[in-house]
């Protein structure tokens, strides 16, 4: 006899959706998703015949509040994802929304009260991928001071993703959909939190190089009201100092890293263009390459933990929602430190 059928409702079927959860889903045994909603009429239509999806809806209100579903998996844009959510766990539906958690911290902080509200419910956000590969050897390492004393951290993502502007304004370059995230900050400090004290002070300072592209929505120019370019220094709890470099708008820029300098050794990840563990040690004259069984890896699992944590079989390691907020409170710090040109001081 198999397990009780956990049936999934999607909510906004963008690209990670489509190239990650919906696959996801349908390789669980007694998994089904039973209904799709998408931004018009006619996206839905097509999500739902390629994937084989039975139901369609014409909002995300009417699937939320089908009782034949059980679980709502929220793949919009971050403006709607505090809506969604607590519409759904007020309905008694399990939540996985997709990244970044919200807006701002605020309605994370409501997200957060509303899945406390249903203890019931496994209340899940979709992690950061950075680092799932050697997140378990990177923390290997520090746990047997490879490090010594931390003593600075290096965050870097700057590259040209937004470097040519006559493209169409991006979402992520839109401040009312994208809210407070800015490039790839959020997911970046998500992986680097897992690694590293918390942060207890920032300092940022943001440009703005073109201020108009293209509009998404027709004809003319739209604002471009998030940065384009970011630079935080910030303090551990323990004294190690932290600088992020973020950009979309450089040329041959270093990519997505993570460097951790302590007193006796060093170690980097590099995400982009493909995951690579380097590390060094007092001593030793370079660097060297971190090779480690396949069977360690860590891998994307996050449909399988979403549905374990269901179950009851497993809790949910990446990303609970508690560990959200923290998360966008550090983009709250950033974003507030960045308007008023001085220190900000965490918690908030």
């Amino acid at each position: 006899m198999g397990k009780k059928t956990i049936r999934i409702g999607i909510v906004g079927a963008g690209a990670n959706t489509k190239s990650r959860h919906i696959p996801g889903f349908q390789a669980i045994d007694d998994v089904e998703i039973v209904g799709v909603v998408n931004s018009t009429p006619a996206s839905t239509e097509k999500v739902a015949r390629k994937y084989g999806i039975p139901q369609t809806y014409s909002s995300w209100q009417e699937l939320v509040e089908d009782p034949e579903i059980d679980a709502v998996m929220i793949g919009t844009w971050p403006n709607l994802h505090c809506d969604i959510t607590c519409m759904a766990l007020e309905s008694g539906k399990h939540v996985l929304t997709e990244a970044r958690m919200a807006c701002n911290l605020a309605e994370a902080e409501k997200m957060l009260k509303y899945s406390q509200a249903r203890p019931d419910l496994i209340a899940q956000v979709v992690p950061s991928p950075f680092g799932m590969k050697y997140n378990q050897e990177v923390i290997k390492l520090i746990s047997q001071t490879y490090l010594g004393i931390l003593r600075e951290v290096v965050v870097l993502g700057a590259d040209d993703a937004f470097w040519d502007y006559s493209n169409k304004l991006h979402w992520r370059q839109d401040k009312e959909i994208s809210g407070n995230n800015v490039l790839t900050l959020g997911i970046l400090h998500e992986t680097l939190s897992r690694w590293v004290p918390p942060t207890e002070r920032v300092f940022a300072q943001s440009s703005i190089f073109e201020p108009q592209r293209p509009s998404s929505h027709g004809q003319g120019n739209a604002d471009v009201t998030i940065p384009e370019s970011l630079q935080v220094v910030t303090r551990l709890q323990g004294g190690a100092n932290a600088i992020y470099h973020l950009s979309g708008s450089i040329l041959f820029g270093p990519g997505l890293q993570i460097h951790l300098y302590g007193d006796h050794g060093t170690i980097k990840v590099q995400f982009t263009p493909e995951e690579k563990l380097f590390v060094g040690h007092l001593g030793e004259d370079q660097m060297k390459e971190i090779q480690i069984p396949k069977e360690e890896e860590g891998f994307w699992r996050v449909e399988a933990e979403f549905i374990g944590a269901i179950r009851g079989e497993e809790i949910v390691h990446f990303t609970d929602f508690a560990t959200g907020v923290k998360y966008m409170e550090f983009t709250e710090a950033v974003a507030l430190s960045s308007e008023k040109n001085e220190p900000v001081t965490l918690p908030l």
